[in-house]
């Protein structure tokens, strides 16, 4: 199998990049041309965007959930009205409160009017119909919400986490950002339609992914297939878990606005993999397209180790230290999806912001390492520095200081030119 990984090391200052070629490194799994880091990946042909494939889906991407890389990709970063898929987000935040004891199962919540009325019974959309004014568990509204994609389920767990949907709302958005969600916003708990309600397919796929990660537990509600409230039983409306071996999960979505959209996972042969779709016309079509995505992934790709967690993938330039340089190695096992029959051409770089000032701590964050299958970005691994780098003597800060005065007015140069 050829694979070449070939690496530049970036740093930037705070607006807008530059970089410093501090050192290239090329690394061969098997035989093959290497790549040059820069190589320029605009104008790419649409086969090669889409890795040979191609889906009727208007925004699609598939990742594989242990290493989070990104097998394909199609308008990922569109925002679109998520529709129901937004319940995700909502879901996250109540087994972040679990987890931490703010909230326990048992607690009951009340539903209000304005919760039935809104997405119970009367509403006419999706719902667990549960009756107003009563009192139903935290359990059992997971349950509602999940499952028969409750939008009543979804308010009460609302209101009776932060009094009001609207307050539950702004902390939706602060728990996304604190994920890593930059680009999505939320007007309401359920995904009712409403124009501030967006995301994009890739957001939706790293919630999905953190979900499946973090709470294990608590993720296998997503592949009961039916639940029962009020003498009425409803079956899970994801269509993957009677379409597909290994499906356990996630979450659909419709609106008139933004269409069928779907979130889905399966595990085949130990790789777990996660396909989004959004935009779609028909019914029967989101599940067919979400389906060959989530096939064409298993059949075409493995997973493969670049760096050990222990793995010096690069140096980070210091400023002021007893040494010009701090090695860095990745805060996890570095590994990305490849294909099978041995065609993808891998690029990484190390990205950081310098020069680092010292000191720098053994353990501390610097950086990351991206790495592209052709022009896609695959995956993104957190950096750390490998060792302690204490602050040097006055003359070498004095030096580093110069170097530094040089660089900046030849680059001030450069920019003019």
């Amino acid at each position: 199998m050829a694979l070449l990984t070939s690496l530049s090391f970036v740093r930037s200052r705070v607006s807008p990049w530059r970089t410093l070629l501090a050192g290239v490194l090329a690394m061969a799994i098997g035989a093959g041309p290497v790549l040059a880091a820069n190589q320029s990946v605009q104008g790419a042909k649409k086969e090669e965007v889409a890795g040979g494939y191609e889906t009727e889906a208007p925004s699609a991407i598939l990742i594989d959930a242990e290493s989070g890389s990104v097998l394909f990709e199609k308008n990922a970063d569109e925002l679109r009205p998520p529709s129901s898929m937004m319940k995700l987000m909502t879901v996250e935040l109540v087994f972040n409160l679990l987890t931490k004891g703010e909230i326990k199962l048992t607690d009951e919540y009340k539903i209000s009017e304005y919760a039935w009325r809104r997405g119970g019974a009367p509403a006419g959309n999706s719902t667990m119909f549960a009756e107003i004014h009563s009192r139903v568990s935290v359990d059992d509204l997971l349950h509602g919400a999940i499952i028969q994609s409750g939008n009543d389920s979804c308010i009460a767990l609302a209101e009776g986490i932060a009094g009001t949907e609207q307050a539950f709302v702004e902390r939706m958005t602060k728990r996304a950002r604190e994920l890593g969600l930059t680009q999505s916003t939320f007007a309401n708990s359920n995904g009712l339609p409403d124009p501030a309600n967006k995301m994009s397919v890739r957001e939706l796929g790293r919630l999905a992914r953190h979900i499946i990660l973090t709470y294990p537990d608590y993720y296998k509600l997503f592949s009961e297939k039916e639940f029962t409230w009020n003498k009425i039983r409803q079956t899970n409306r994801n269509p993957l878990l009677n379409a597909m071996p290994g499906a356990d999960g996630l979450k659909t979505g419709y609106t008139k606005d933004g269409g069928y959209g779907l979130v889905g996972s399966a595990v085949q042969n130990g790789m777990r993999l996660i396909v989004v779709v959004n935009g779609v016309d028909d019914i029967d079509d989101r599940a067919t397209e979400a389906k060959k995505l989530l096939e064409w992934g298993f059949r075409n790709f493995e997973s493969r180790a670049l760096f050990a967690s222990d793995a010096t993938v690069g140096y980070a330039r210091v400023f002021g230290g007893e040494k010009r340089y701090v090695p860095l190695t990745p805060a996890e096992p570095v590994r990305v999806m490849v294909r099978k029959n041995g065609s993808d051409k891998l690029i990484a770089r190390v990205v950081y912001t310098g020069p680092v000032a010292a000191p720098v701590e053994a353990g501390r964050r610097i950086g990351v390492v991206r790495v592209w299958r052709g022009p896609a970005l695959a995956v993104e691994v957190p950096l750390q520095a490998a060792e302690a780098n204490p602050t040097g003597s006055t003359m070498r800060r004095a030096m580093d200081g110069a170097s530094e005065l040089v660089i900046g007015v030849f680059r001030a140069g450069i920019a003019k030119l």
